[in-house]
């Protein structure tokens, strides 16, 4: 590649780095610790006659929207946490991969518009990508960053290289707990073992059903915060007293249930925490209960039952984080699975449940062979831990050395979207 391709890195240009995820989508740039933005990976779709100005900017004709349609679009927390007549909630993700390209693009414009503040064309963009992904969304993602965004150039790496890198390793186990799965994937230099990757449906939001359940059955009123205009805080046992906030009419069965979530997802992160042995009542008793308030007022202190909870990202046979983890490993060649086993990367918001690494270890030490050296790796810091994808980016982007790895605009159209499967592991 020509050497005109230096000027992509280093401090004149930056390079974006996006990580979408279930959860949310990280933005940023290149070199920098952490992402300018984290947007939900979900966009509120409205009745409206108009395209959404909450979206538009008119300062350029390739961000703004092409065509009018029926819809309006909400694009990120403050958009979408307004009560609206009608609005739907809806993702455009699906098993960890881009599925409604629609409202991927949506996203992308507000990102463009309002966290970047920046013409595409002057940015290279690297994008993480899920180990699983398949062709034909990796050459569409491609064709939509050269196409409609005009990128100068392109590149995309699977996640958990990302994360590897993260942690200073191009070897690694990285073991992802998200919002929507749990999975096990071995990079070897750099590169995914396509055949040992290992998934399971248990993530965040399994617990966050977990805990509606749980706390609906011994009848703790879950009203969310937008239906409290103001409230009491109550003695523990007392009914919430609280009074609520006139709403508009129609407000959408997605859009409450998104609400609800988001109330869950706070006391799981604040309430749940994981055991480093197996579940046991006389063990999970004896250690200090966890106060907890509810959006309403009511507060209660729980104990043994936050263990159990979270027991469940361990327990299930074999889906099991430990489980999943060398089994993954047994897939791989004999002579890489020491230093799989040496250096195991723990990543994704769901893994901030405190004592999860912990637990993840001894888990892996009872199913490793006896003489392996079994080493955890899991960043103290909780934006490391959720973002471990994105700063791997941001930092495989910034060295000198990848430079010459983008997919140039030159190359795209010299060749097409078939670039990406030639320069993209």
């Amino acid at each position: 590649m020509s050497g005109g391709n230096m000027l992509y890195g280093g401090d004149e240009i930056g390079a974006l780095v996006f990580d979408p995820g279930h959860h949310s989508l990280r933005v940023g740039y290149a070199q920098e610790d952490t992402p300018k933005a984290e947007i939900p990976s979900v966009v509120g779709v409205g009745v409206g006659t108009e395209t959404n100005m909450d979206l538009e900017t008119k300062t350029d004709n390739n961000i703004t929207q092409n065509h009018i349609d029926s819809h309006k679009y909400y694009v990120d927390t403050t958009y979408i946490n307004v009560p609206r007549t009608e609005m739907e909630i809806q993702t455009y993700m699906k098993d960890g991969m881009i599925d409604n390209w629609d409202l991927f693009e949506k996203v992308l414009d507000y990102a463009y518009a309002k966290v970047i503040q920046s013409e595409p064309e002057y940015h290279p963009v690297l994008f993480s990508e899920a180990s699983w992904n398949v062709r034909n969304n990796r050459e569409k993602l491609t064709e939509l960053m050269f196409e409609k965004y005009n990128v100068p150039a392109f590149f995309l790496v699977k996640n958990a290289v990302l994360a590897a890198f993260a942690s200073g390793r191009a070897t690694a186990l990285v073991v992802d707990s998200g919002a929507t799965h749990t999975s096990a994937v071995p990079v070897h230099e750099g590169y995914v073992l396509s055949q040992a990757v290992v998934k399971s449906p248990l993530g965040g939001d399994y617990l966050s059903m977990q805990c509606r359940q749980h706390l609906e059955k011994i009848g703790i009123d879950l009203t969310p915060v937008y239906k409290i205009a103001s409230k009491d805080v109550v003695k523990e046992r007392d009914n919430p007293r609280f009074i609520s906030r006139k709403l508009p009419e129609n407000l959408t069965q997605s859009w409450q249930n998104y609400m609800l979530k988001a109330l869950l997802q706070d006391f799981q992160m604040n309430v749940l925490q994981v055991l480093e042995n197996p579940y046991d009542e006389r063990v999970a008793s004896q250690i200090p209960m966890v106060y907890y308030e509810f959006p309403n007022g009511y507060h209660q202190e729980f104990g043994s039952e936050r263990f159990k909870l979270a027991e469940s990202l361990f327990d299930h046979a074999p889906l099991g984080a430990g489980q999943l983890a060398s089994t993954s490993v047994g897939m791989c060649d004999a002579d890489v699975r020491l230093s799989l086993y040496g250096s195991v990367v723990v990543t994704g918001g769901n893994t901030l449940l405190q004592g999860f690494p912990e637990r993840l270890n001894r888990d892996l030490q009872l199913r490793a062979p006896s003489n392996t050296r079994l080493k955890m790796i899991s960043a103290n810091g909780s934006v490391e831990r959720r973002f471990g994808a994105w700063i791997g980016g941001s930092i495989l982007a910034s060295i000198g050395t990848f430079q010459q790895m983008w997919i140039s605009s030159q190359e795209y159209e010299e060749s097409g979207k078939g670039q990406v499967e030639r320069k993209c592991p």
